[in-house]
């Protein structure tokens, strides 16, 4: 048995377990030698050094220069900020001090070199210089600075300033250490050492580093050593030259930390030392500055960059604290208060207030490969090896026989004191330490040995399984129930499984979330209820009842009254869960890290202790750290269209800003990634926009107005700072967004829109005027065509008829045959002339047709000359295109064509059928009368009229009257006629008809399609 380094449970953390990160050239950062580091109340941590004065905001090390007109003494050496928010800058050839607008400069101080700067607890800043003789000055607020040497002096120069906890200010020179005040100045003896830093110790003790060798402390009127045990090395003590003390800092939590001259950096707590270097990942080995901030980081500043420090909430156990070998296996919290570590190389051992034992084959272990671990109801531990089983009594190991060579995976006990194991090649069941029973794992139908086997208070066992997945309860020699995805159960293997008290069996997957069954009902929380991650490799309880589950995104912990939410509505309720990553200390598992078991136990003191496969991770959830401060949120730079403004109330762009970026930070340094924004610009945005990690805000061609950039911030541990920071800026319109513009463009624009009117309704009239017109021309024409027709046939014919009454009286009495032949003649003449006039009365007055129905007013002709003399001929209209409105000239001019056609073809062509087709065509009207009577004679035709007969030819003359074509066929006797008349489209529509897109299939008329 033997005892490595150790750590106690209760132990603050060692400097390898906080969390690092450096910045050097390497990185981009170029600071060079960095003196000194200070916070303001801003929250900025400024940085002086070799290349100049720096700011840094968490990410980025921005280079400082005091406004125009103003600067600095020389390259920074000495930072300081007193307790009213000033920066106190001591140089190479000065001190000067900053408010945020003003630097002063104190020209009392001189050119000296400024080593050192302190605020005492009244609130006066000491100042310590570097010359031909060292001085000590005194600034007192509203007072200039008073400088000051004791009597023997202070030598060449004064290094360091320190007030212990009795409130004496104490002065480390090139002459000693001096007590400055309360009362006279009283020098310590210092034979052959030379002073370097100073710090109070946690328990008031002023402590002294000596150039080049270790830390004394002042014991009255000397100096005593102050001694500093070895963490790695338990027994040894640190030489001095192995420390080389150069600079001092005392945390907040009672550490001290040393930067060596060449060693890198010793952290000291309860008296043990650990070391940390550039072989550890330190920036460099020489010792420049020590600082910590205002959240308890801790910065370290070297020869060649910065380094951090800070406390993580998970914390990662090594072998540098005594682990055997960092290839964890298991972990078991036994009834004794013990925690057992297996690993590769041994099982860690460790206990209350004691060092960690290592237990390995000297002890009784088959082989210090350990596997998995189980406390029996005996209060027994039981350890499987790669070599076999063993059991633990009296500080020894006691091998099990009949079981080496087998691995065993997990190990559970019943009420009837059986162990259960998980072999390869089955379960095993042990009674007083016997193999009783192995069943093999294809008798409970799987291919693969358990992961996980847990035994309730029944006399059954859960089952886990890798392949194949699903959760098994065995009793009575066969399997009970199965659970599968089908079930409910979550997707994949199954790599945890855990027994709560009320009976519920909580099963981790890899792929399907944590599923929990009860009463043979499976619930499963996954990503959809809130679950960060679906990938889950074991779930544990802690003593307030929170749940904590390892996943492949974290460490996640959901609150008890969340999870009992979760139970009571699995279907309704989402979680809110705390996610911790590998910026709080968790290893990121894509896999399972356990493949022994159990993978996760609580300590005595509720911490839970887990294993990652790589180390041992430790959380107390009791303890974890809270930063409760809100980071400082600032506003940064403005920047529209590539030119940057500066940053205040009031400011205004010019006109037509086109692309607008805005920069912010907020000032939290333990973990900056981790910083949300939520930010808002009033008179654009309707709601907060949240991110993380951004600080820029990007707009696009926003209006003239006027703004207000609002932006909040939270900390890693979610804290808000709700005020945050605002900018209210301007964007002044261009000429033509002005109200003056945009008042006199809508004048411009009502007047055109009036002009416009008065033009429209002017061409209406005038067109309206053109269409009486036209109309009026048309019956005018009409009516002198009709007059000229009864003038050159009515009215012949009744003087014809004058002379044959004449003839016929002439003849009378002496030749009355004759006299009544010629009377006869004069009758059927008369019947003529009677007819024709009634033709001629009728067309007077269907000229004077109304509508634009051509195919209605054409359908009523037919009915009116069918019925006339009782005409057996039938007439059918038919309509192809969609009709259009005609021009009134055409209109009428077409109806009479059409009518005379009609005519004809019931008086004189003796047809049975007559047809008439109407075809609206985008190009023409047409319009083609067809009958299947006698036709018409072939002279007749030639000669286009019949003599003494003007039908034929007033259709010619109607059809040239409105530019269109008319055409006769009749193949001669018992042929029929057809009479066709067309006109252009232009002079037909009173309005063009639509036009149809060339890639849209024409529309039939229902003419066309049978309807």
């Amino acid at each position: 048995m033997s005892a490595p380094p150790a750590l106690a449970l209760d132990a603050p953390p060692q400097v390898s377990q906080y969390a690092h990160t450096s910045w050097t050239a390497r990185d981009g950062t170029s600071l060079g030698l960095v003196f000194s580091m200070a916070q303001t109340p801003d929250g900025y941590l400024w940085l002086g050094g070799s290349f100049g004065m720096f700011r840094f905001d968490g990410l980025r090390f921005t280079p400082w220069q005091p406004p125009a007109g103003q600067s600095l003494p020389d390259n920074p050496y000495a930072l300081l900020v007193s307790r009213d928010g000033t920066l106190w800058i001591g140089t190479f050839d000065g001190l000067a001090s900053w408010n945020g607008k003003t630097l002063t400069r104190y020209p009392q101080v001189g050119g000296g070199f400024v080593t050192s700067l302190f605020e005492d607890r009244e609130g006066t800043v000491w100042a310590g210089l570097l010359g031909s003789e060292g001085r000590l000055c005194a600034i007192r607020a509203g007072q200039e600075a008073q400088c000051a040497k004791p009597d023997g002096g202070f030598g060449q120069f004064v290094w360091s300033l320190a007030e212990d906890s009795a409130g004496a200010l104490w002065v480390g020179a090139e002459s000693g250490l001096w007590r400055w005040k309360p009362g006279p100045p009283q020098r310590v003896e210092t034979p052959g050492m030379r002073v370097g830093d100073l710090s109070a110790a946690a328990g008031g003790q002023l402590l002294v580093a000596i150039r080049g060798a270790g830390i004394k402390r002042v014991a009255g009127d000397k100096l005593v050593p102050h001694p500093m045990q070895s963490a790695a090395k338990p027994g040894e003590w640190l030489a001095d030259h192995d420390i080389k003390a150069n600079k001092l800092l005392q945390d907040r939590d009672g550490g001290l930390w040393v930067g060596s001259e060449a060693h890198g950096l010793v952290h000291l707590q309860d008296g043990k030392a650990d070391l940390f270097n550039r072989a550890d990942g330190l920036s460099g080995n020489i010792a420049c500055s020590l600082f910590e901030d205002r959240e308890g980081n801790i910065w370290f500043g070297s020869e060649k960059g910065v380094d951090r420090f800070r406390k993580l909430p998970v914390t990662t156990i090594s072998t540098l604290q005594g682990l055997p070998s960092g290839a964890t296996k298991s972990v078991l919290a036994t009834s004794d208060g013990s925690v057992w570590v297996g690993t590769a190389d041994g099982l860690a051992r460790w206990r209350k207030d004691a060092r960690p034992t290592v237990y390995k084959e000297r002890d009784g272990l088959p082989a210090a490969a350990v596997q998995s671990m189980y406390e029996d109801s005996d209060k027994r531990l039981w350890v499987s090896t790669g070599r076999g089983l063993a059991y633990f009594a009296a500080d020894r190991f006691i091998a099990v026989n009949g079981v080496s060579g087998r691995e065993f995976y997990s190990i559970t006990g019943d009420g009837a004191g059986n162990l259960w194991l998980s072999a390869n090649d089955g379960l095993v069941r042990l009674h007083k330490g016997q193999v009783v029973e192995n069943i093999p794992w294809a008798t409970l139908g799987r291919r693969q040995q358990a992961k996980i086997i847990l035994a309730d208070g029944s006399g059954g066992l859960w089952l886990a399984f890798w392949q194949d997945g699903g959760v098994l309860y065995f009793k009575d020699g066969k399997v009970q129930a199965a659970y599968l995805p089908a079930q409910g159960l979550g997707a994949g293997h199954v790599a945890g499984l855990r027994l709560d008290a009320d009976g519920a069996v909580w099963a981790a997957t890899e792929k399907g979330g944590l599923s929990r069954i009860k009463d043979g009902r499976v619930d499963t929380l996954t990503v959809g209820n809130g679950l960060p991650c679906n990938t889950v490799h074991w779930s544990a309880l802690d003593d307030n009842g929170s749940l904590w589950m390892y996943a492949a995104c974290g460490l996640v912990r959901v609150m008890r009254d969340d999870l009992a939410a979760w139970i009571a509505d699995p279907g309704g309720h989402r979680i809110a869960p705390k996610v911790m990553g590998a910026a709080d200390g968790v290893p990121l598992m894509a896999f399972s890290p356990a493949y022994f078991n159990p993978p996760v136990a609580k300590g005595p003191e509720g911490k839970l202790w887990m294993v990652s496969g790589v180390d041992l991770q430790v959380v107390a959830p009791d303890h974890l750290p809270i930063n409760p401060l809100p980071p400082p949120v600032h506003i940064e730079t403005l920047v529209a269209d590539h030119k940057a403004y500066t940053v205040a109330d009031g400011l205004t762009l010019p006109p037509r800003a086109r692309d607008l970026s805005i920069e912010f930070t907020a000032l939290s340094l333990v973990d900056p990634k981790s910083t949300r924004f939520r930010y808002r610009l009033e008179g654009h945005d309707t709601d907060w926009q949240e991110v993380v990690d951004r600080r820029q805000a990007t707009y696009t061609n926003l209006p003239p107005g006027h703004y207000r950039f609002h932006v909040k911030a939270a900390n890693n541990s979610g804290v808000w700072n709700e005020e945050g920071a605002q900018l209210a800026f301007a964007i002044e319109p261009a000429f033509y967004q002005t109200p003056w513009f945009r008042v006199a463009a809508a004048v411009v624009l009502l007047g055109l829109a009036w002009s416009g009117f008065q033009l429209w309704l002017h061409m209406r009239i005038r067109r309206l005027h053109r269409q009486f017109e036209a109309r009026l021309e048309a019956r005018v024409a009409e009516r002198t065509r009709i007059a000229r027709d009864l003038h050159d046939t009515l009215l012949q014919h009744f003087h014809g008829l004058l002379l044959q009454f004449q003839a016929a009286f002439n003849l009378l009495p002496e030749r009355p045959r004759e006299s009544k032949q010629v009377l006869a003649g004069a009758i059927d003449r008369a019947a003529e002339a009677i007819t024709e006039g009634r033709d001629t009365v009728h067309g007077l007055r269907t000229s004077t047709q109304e509508t634009n129905n051509l195919a209605e007013a054409l359908q009523a002709l037919a009915e009116d000359l069918a019925h006339e003399n009782g005409h057996t001929a039938t007439a059918h209209v038919q309509v192809h295109g969609a009709p259009q409105a005609l021009h009134p000239l055409v209109r009428d001019e077409t109806f009479r064509i059409a009518g005379e056609a009609l005519r004809n073809a019931f008086h004189h062509a003796q047809a049975r059928r007559i047809d008439v087709e109407i075809r609206y065509d985008p190009r023409q009207l047409l319009v083609r009368v067809r009958d299947d009577g006698k036709g018409i004679a072939a002279d007749v035709l030639g000669a286009g009229e019949k003599e003494g007969h003007f039908g034929l030819s007033g259709m010619r003359e109607r059809a040239a009257l409105v530019g269109g074509q008319l055409a006769l066929r009749s193949g001669g006797s018992d042929t029929g006629t057809e009479v066709e008349f067309s006109v252009p489209g232009s002079r037909a529509y009173s309005r063009p008809p639509p036009a149809r897109a060339w890639f849209l299939p024409k529309r039939l008329a229902p003419s066309e399609i049978g309807e």
